[in-house]
């Protein structure tokens, strides 16, 4: 049997019979004026984090959700669309399409403003998403590219980039992991099924989608998640394995490299009104200013003594230098 294989009767039995315990999402439900989310739902709520960020949802775009769940974050995504085909969404399970379909008749009942054909639920693989080329605004995956291995990690980031819209942005929760896992850990097909032993340092997990064509990277949260102990696991030493959230942008690659965001920023506390490097930065006095990785580096090479830089805090909020 393949991992691929392997995970997918791990979410057949999970859309069968609700298993609370699957996943453990690091951010609390939330329900915004008039948005009420069924029990099940919540309990379906397999993902380590969340995507649906309200500065993502503006002006009805057209979105993506790719491995549906229970159908929380579907929900949640229409909230902000309220058209008819506003939202599709893809998976690979038909118990789990099933299980949403029936989800969402409840969502309807609680919500006078939804209507289930605000969804359009569709039977795909990540790998080959049945979806046109340049057509969503945002695209979204929860705790889902985790699971994939190296080669099959490249094609599902490449069909998201490939149906996004220029500037059109991908939203993703997935688990990482600074250290390095041994191979039985790697290679054992139910904990990469469960979103475990996939896990990737972030700089990894940045260069494949960075690899893929994505102009601008945000890292927007980095949280606490699993720890894999050797009384439990295939493991000699503690693993630590943490959660984040990340917004790939498909941004022209500037020539100069992708803009990572990792909550960098700069301060400038000189003699003058502002600081201006020429090539598109003013700094003005001591008022911080969000920088991209590559922005710092180049800042830092000035050699200037009254620019402050802080350290990435891997929680990136918007605006900055790019």
């Amino acid at each position: 049997m393949s991992y691929l294989e392997t995970t997918h009767n791990v979410y057949k039995e999970a859309a069968l019979t609700p298993d609370i315990g699957l996943c453990c999402t690091t951010n609390p439900i939330w329900e915004l004026p008039g948005l009420k989310i069924p029990r099940i739902m919540q309990e379906m709520n397999y993902g380590c984090g969340s995507t649906v960020h309200a500065r993502d949802l503006t002006n009805n775009p057209k979105m993506l959700y790719v491995g549906v769940g229970g159908g929380m974050e579907l929900l949640q995504f229409s909230y902000f669309n309220r058209q008819e085909g506003g939202v599709i969404g893809i998976d690979v399970v038909d118990e789990m399409l099933a299980a949403s379909r029936k989800n969402f008749i409840e969502a309807e009942e609680m919500n006078p403003w939804f209507r289930t054909n605000f969804v359009d639920l569709r039977k795909g693989d990540a790998l080959n998403l049945p979806v046109e080329n340049n057509s969503i605004d945002v695209a979204a995956q929860n705790c889902l590219f985790n699971i994939f291995k190296s080669d099959d990690l490249k094609k599902a980031i490449a069909e998201m980039y490939r149906v996004l819209k220029p500037h059109g942005r991908l939203v993703m929760s997935d688990p990482t992991c600074e250290q390095p896992m041994n191979n039985k850990l790697r290679n054992e097909e139910r904990l990469r099924a469960l979103c475990l032993s996939g896990s990737l340092p972030i700089n990894e997990y940045v260069k494949a989608l960075t690899d893929a064509g994505f102009g601008t990277i945000e890292i927007r949260a980095r949280k606490p998640y699993r720890i894999l102990d050797p009384k439990n696991y295939p493991t000699d030493e503690l693993i630590y394995i943490e959660s984040i959230e990340v917004a790939a942008i498909k941004d022209p690659m500037p020539k100069d490299g992708p803009c990572v965001f990792t909550g960098k920023a700069a301060i400038y506390y000189g003699d003058d009104d502002f600081f201006d490097d020429g090539v598109g930065h003013t700094l003005l006095k001591n008022q911080p200013l969000a920088i991209c990785d590559k922005t710092a580096s180049a800042l830092k090479n000035l050699n200037r003594d009254d620019i402050y830089f802080s350290k990435s805090t891997f929680h990136y909020d918007g605006g900055g230098c790019c």
